[in-house]
């Protein structure tokens, strides 16, 4: 029996359009996005299929849109009875990646991941903060520019090697993209479309807003391993689930970890379930003799079912 990954997208993965196909044709998938709107109290299913792409990209509606898709996506697979060996998430992918390993129930996941999106939403309001990709530079070579520049400014996302991505002040962020993009080594830098710098110290407001939130709702126990972004190793006290996810605010994603952590229980077949295919070009750059599909729509989930029928 082919023992697979499911790996969760976050925020920048989201696009008009998503869900909508798979809606149309499975119930299954259509009666999340039912319950989205019914518990949220407005129509994200609309946002999702028909935009706009301005409203979409806003935090507060990103992420609730991205988790509701991707859970859509999941009910689809589990219908299937394709389930997987461990469960992994980029940043907000951490809490589709809960609702799979059973952890979190989707009203749950959406009334949290619905807090987080507006309390980093409004900490990025009050911030003058921002993001960038380092691509093609040493861990190491990064951090000593770091290390000269002022303010606030720290590596927010280890995604695989030679992609890094730094969040922090607007002005700090700018001077170690302008001294980065002088050093023999860096393919490219260039600003990231965000409107906060996550993951890093500038979202201590959101963190602190968040943990009555996280405190408030049931966490059961894991019924399928989970791998998570702060350690980038499994972990399976749920109290510690817990405190990682508020640490996971302002601590970077080690998505290099987390896979290597994965891949190290010898498991080499990875979905992405979800919008988009950001995180299976990483896990090609970081392990390329695994294999990886993305499953998003009709297509996609068709061509994974002819690769692998039911799973087994």
């Amino acid at each position: 029996m082919t023992e697979f990954a499911f790996i969760f997208p976050g925020q920048g993965s989201q696009k008009v359009g998503m869900g909508a196909e798979l809606s149309t044709t499975y119930l299954i998938a259509a009666e999340v996005f039912d319950e989205a709107d019914e518990i949220l109290g407005r129509s994200i299913s609309e946002l999702c299929f028909e935009g706009p792409e301005t409203e979409l990209k806003q935090t507060e509606n990103t992420q609730i849109a991205i988790l509701t898709c991707s859970v859509a996506t999941l009910r689809i697979l589990t219908h299937l009875g394709i389930v997987p060996k461990v469960v992994a998430g980029h940043s907000l992918g951490e809490y589709s990646a809960l609702i799979a390993a059973g952890v979190l129930d989707f009203k749950d996941a959406l009334r949290l991941v619905s807090a987080r999106a507006q309390f980093m939403g409004e900490a990025g309001g009050q911030k003058n903060g921002t993001m960038a990709a380092i691509l093609g530079m040493p861990t190491e070579q990064l951090q000593n520019i770091i290390n000269q520049v002022d303010g606030v400014v720290v590596i927010a996302n280890f995604n695989c090697p030679g992609q890094l991505v730094i969040s922090g002040e607007n002005v700090a962020v700018n001077e170690v993209v302008a001294l980065a993009s002088e050093e023999i080594g860096a393919r490219r830098c260039r600003p990231l479309p965000v409107s906060g710098a996550f993951h890093s110290p500038l979202m201590e407001s959101a963190q602190e807003k968040f943990k009555a939130v996280i405190e408030s709702v049931s966490f059961k126990p894991l019924q399928t391993d989970i791998v998570l972004n702060v350690t980038g190793d499994y972990v399976t006290d749920i109290d510690n689930i817990k405190r990682l996810l508020l640490q996971q605010i302002i601590e970077p994603v080690q998505w290099e970890n987390t896979l290597n952590s994965i891949e190290k229980q010898g498991i080499t077949n990875f979905i992405e379930v979800g919008p988009g295919t950001v995180l299976s070009g990483l896990v090609k750059r970081t392990l390329p003799d695994s294999s990886v599909m993305n499953v998003e729509d009709v297509k996609t989930l068709s061509l994974f079912t002819d690769e692998y029928g039911n799973g087994v």
